[in-house]
C-alpha cells in the first residue's frame, strides 16, 4: 500500500536561553514508536536463532556512537546469558527524511527534515535487576528541559542550554545528547542507546506479519492517508507507519493522545511476539533482526551481539502484566500552552521508581488516545475478589503505586485507539 505522508509543523514559539548554537529544527512529523518497539522485539526474542541471526548481521551494523554518561560510568560487555543486574536503554526515533525514500513519496515531505533530524520519540527501557519487571517510559517530544553539554562527534563538545524542547537534543549533538538529557532529567545512568529512523517501519511490520490494532471510534486523517473504521485491523507496511504517525486522527489531535494510541499498538505487538508464534518462527526472527539492524544506529556498548542477546535473555521471562508502559508526566507550560514542562511531584515518583529499581503499578487512565477494550480489566482498578487473578510475582518487591496523573498501560492490557471526532 502506497500512502502520502506530510509532516506536522510546530505550533507557537518558546523563549529559550541558549548557551550554544542550536541547529534549526525541521518539521515534526510524528512519532516512530513502532521502530522503537521493533528494537524491543529483537531484544525480547532471546533465542538461539536470534543469536545466530545477529551474528550474521554484524557486518550490517553501523559504527557505534560512544556515550559519555553524566556519572562517568561505563558498561562492561556482558557474556552470553542473562545480563547481570538492571538495564537502562534509551531508544530514540529520528524524524529525518534523509535517505528515507521508501517511507515518503513526495519531495516536499522528504526535504522537510534533513540531516540527523529530531528525536520525536524518546523511550527509556528499564529492566529490573531481578528481571521480573520492566518499565517503558515515553518522554513527550515537546517537553522543555535543560540540555547538558554534549560531545561533538568531531571533537570537543557543544555548550549546554538551560531550556529547549527535548526533541531538539538529537539534532544538536547526535545520539549521545538525548541520552545525557534523559540522564540529567531522571538521575538514571543510561549506558545503552539506539537511534532508529522511518525507513525500517514497513520492513519490520512485514517481518512479523502485521500487527492487529483495535479502533474504538473511526480514525480519519488526510495528513497521513489513514482511514480505519471501528473494529480490529491487521496493519503493516505503510499503513502501520501511518497509524503511528497520525496525530490529527487520534483523540484531541495532540502528541499526548498519539503516545497512548502508540502504547496500544506496542502492547499488541509484544503480545503477538510472545504468544503468536514469532518466537518459534526462525524466518520471521531473522527477517525482523535484519530489518532492525539495517535501520538503526547503536551506541558502541550495543555493538557486540553478545550484549543484545544478554539483554534479550533478561527480558524474555518478564510477565506481560509486569511490563508497564507509561508517559513521563508533564503539564502545559504556563507561558506557552503548546509546550510542556515536567510535572513536578509526579515525575519524582517515576524517577524514584527507576532509581530504586522497584516495580510500579498504574492508578491512572490509559491516556487521551486509547481506552480499554471491552471486558479487559484495568491495571488501575482491581477486579472483584471472586474473579481476581493473582498478580505475577515481581520478585518479592511491593509495586510502587504511581500517582493517578500518570497515564499508561501494561503489555497484558488490550486497548483500542480513539479517533478524533473532528477528523
Amino acid at each position: 500500500m502506497s500512502r502520502q505522508h506530510s509532516g506536522f509543523g510546530t505550533d507557537g514559539s518558546v523563549s529559550i536561553t541558549r548557551h550554544g548554537r542550536l541547529k534549526r529544527s525541521g518539521a515534526l512529523p510524528g512519532a516512530l514508536k513502532f521502530l522503537a518497539a521493533a528494537m524491543a522485539v529483537v531484544l525480547v526474542s532471546a533465542v538461539a536463532v536470534v543469536g545466530i541471526a545477529v551474528w550474521h548481521l554484524t557486518s550490517s551494523v553501523k559504527p557505534g556512537v560512544h556515550l559519555t554518561p553524566l556519572a562517568g560510568q561505563t558498561a562492561a560487555p556482558p557474556q552470553v546469558g542473562p545480563i547481570s543486574g538492571a538495564v537502562n536503554m534509551l531508544l530514540v526515533g529520528s524524524d529525518t527524511r534523509t535517505g528515507q525514500g521508501s517511507a515518503f513519496s513526495d519531495a516536499a515531505d522528504q526535504a522537510s527534515s534533513s540531516g540527523a533530524g529530531n528525536n520525536d520519540v524518546t523511550i527509556l527501557i528499564h529492566i529490573a535487576a531481578n528481571h521480573q519487571s520492566a518499565m517503558v517510559v515515553s518522554f513527550p517530544r515537546d517537553t522543555l528541559v535543560p540540555i547538558p553539554s554534549c560531545p561533538n562527534p568531531n571533537g570537543g563538545s557543544y555548550s549546554a542550554m538551560s531550556q529547549q524542547m527535548l526533541n531538539a537534543s538529537l539534532s544538536y549533538g547526535g545520539l549521545a545528547c538525548p541520552v545525557l538529557t534523559i540522564e540529567q532529567l531522571t538521575g538514571v545512568t543510561v549506558p545503552y542507546g539506539a537511534e532508529i529512523s522511518f525507513d525500517g517501519v514497513a520492513a519490520m511490520s512485514n517481518a512479523v506479519g502485521g500487527v492487529t490494532v483495535c479502533v474504538a471510534t473511526p480514525i480519519n486523517d488526510p495528513d497521513t492517508g489513514l482511514h480505519l473504521g471501528v473494529g480490529q485491523h491487521t496493519i503493516q507496511g505503510a499503513e502501520a507507519l501511518a497509524f503511528l504517525r497520525t496525530r490529527h486522527g487520534i483523540a484531541d489531535g495532540s502528541d499526548l493522545g498519539r503516545i497512548s494510541s502508540q502504547e496500544a499498538f506496542l502492547s499488541s505487538l509484544v503480545r503477538k511476539v510472545k504468544a503468536g508464534g514469532v518466537l518459534s518462527n526462525p524466518l520471521q526472527l531473522y527477517s525482523l533482526a535484519s530489518a532492525a539492524v539495517k535501520n538503526m544506529q547503536l551506541s558502541d556498548t550495543l555493538e557486540s551481539p553478545n550484549t543484545l542477546i544478554s539483554i534479550a535473555t533478561a527480558l524474555k521471562g518478564i510477565p506481560l502484566a509486569n511490563l508497564v508502559m507509561l508517559q513521563y508526566p508533564t503539564l502545559a507550560d504556563p507561558t506557552n500552552p503548546n509546550r510542556l514542562i515536567p510535572n513536578q511531584g509526579a515525575d519524582a515518583a517515576v524517577n524514584a521508581a527507576l532509581l530504586s529499581d522497584q516495580p510500579v503499578k498504574l492508578t491512572g487512565t490509559t491516556g487521551r488516545g486509547a481506552e480499554l477494550a471491552p471486558s479487559t480489566p484495568s491495571s488501575a482498578t482491581p477486579a472483584p475478589t471472586s474473579t481476581a487473578t493473582p498478580a505475577p510475582s515481581s520478585g518479592g518487591a511491593s509495586p510502587i503505586q504511581l500517582p493517578s496523573s500518570i497515564t499508561g498501560q501494561t503489555a497484558a492490557e488490550q486497548t483500542c485507539a480513539k479517533g478524533n471526532p473532528a477528523g
